[in-house]
């Protein structure tokens, strides 16, 4: 793949940085630092501007908390003008990224995304017998820097571009020289990118013509069960040598019982709900329930956090579960149940 080169000033272009300032403050333009951030705008995107073209940016001002969501993660959110440089450098550079890109690859895409996915896998369980899914354990925390900044300059010609990368990586680590950041919109594309090589190994080198990857989750199928079998052995491989990742237990399995994947339980002709998102969901119908009884949700904020929840189970074959659990809690909201 030919490097891509001439990107800075495209980076740096006021147009460009007017239209990452726009994206970056969507759902925050009630926030200080983005109205202390938009009060002097003109000057302040000036000197974004003079930042990146140097490569003097400043970066890893971060803010952290956790969630649990349904395990605990430590979300490292960058300050508002590091997330402005983001989308700049991605608006212009998300053409590079995507087209390394194979096909069955979902995640932080244009056109793709998790549903696109789950249509993808039912439709290779319909023609299989055998599914192997592979995971990678602590994807984010165990990403080698000098390998993540030796791809992006196999990718990027422009040293003052690679160079603004590289800062935007060695600013974290979970541990020396490992590590992105979750909640980031650099990490997202940096994570996605970095087992966009395994990808290319497993179609080109391994000559597997089923596969979908949605990020860090990987799933193969076959009719030949020691073909996956031989076929686990040499990613995992590749991955420890390659990329310094390590996998977690495999689950290699007939199609017939179904295939955990994103949330789902995937069969051939329909999707169900993991047992995992069944109690995340009751949880989390219950949590609102409670803020809006105790007058922290309006009406419009609990209908704003509930209807993506259902909207999540609609995808499969819950509407008992869903009905049986919102009934339960509050039985007031018969909008919620017609779904």
């Amino acid at each position: 793949m030919k490097r891509a080169g001439n990107l800075i000033h495209q980076i740096a272009d006021p147009e460009n940085l007017r239209i990452a300032f726009w994206k970056a403050q969507q759902g925050k333009s009630g926030k200080r630092e983005v109205i202390g951030f938009s009060d002097h705008l003109d000057q302040t995107l000036l000197v974004l501007r003079e930042q990146i073209i140097s490569g003097e940016v400043k970066i890893g001002n971060y803010h952290y908390f956790t969630i649990h969501d349904p395990k605990e993660r430590t979300i490292c959110a960058a300050s508002f003008p590091e997330r402005v440089l983001h989308h700049a450098l991605m608006n212009i550079c998300h053409h590079v990224f995507e087209k390394y890109q194979i096909f069955d690859s979902y995640a932080s895409r244009t056109g793709k995304g998790t549903y696109a996915a789950l249509d993808r896998a039912k439709y290779f369980q319909k023609k299989y017998q055998w599914f192997l899914k592979l995971d990678v354990r602590k994807y984010f925390d165990s990403i080698n820097h000098e390998i993540l900044n030796k791809i992006l300059s196999s990718r990027f010609k422009d040293k003052v571009l690679v160079g603004i990368f590289n800062k935007i990586i060695n600013s974290y680590e979970t541990s020396p020289l490992k590590g992105l950041p979750i909640g980031n919109l650099t990490s997202q594309y940096f994570a996605n990118h970095y087992l966009a090589v395994a990808d290319h190994f497993i179609k080109e080198k391994l000559k597997i013509k089923c596969y979908v990857r949605y990020m860090d989750d990987m799933v193969l199928w076959h009719n030949d069960k020691e073909r996956l079998i031989n076929t686990r052995d040499e990613i995992y491989l590749f991955l420890r040598k390659e990329l310094k990742l390590t996998l977690k237990p495999d689950c290699l399995n007939k199609t017939s019982t179904g295939l955990p994947f994103l949330g789902y339980r995937i069969f051939s002709d329909h999707l169900r709900l993991s047992k995992r998102s069944k109690t995340r969901y009751k949880q989390k119908i219950e949590k609102y329930c409670e803020c809006l009884d105790q007058g922290r949700f309006s009406q419009s904020c609990f209908q704003d956090h509930i209807l993506p929840m259902i909207a999540f189970t609609e995808h499969a074959r819950a509407l008992k579960f869903r009905k049986k659990n919102l009934e339960k809690i509050y039985g007031q909201w018969p909008w919620a149940l017609t779904a």
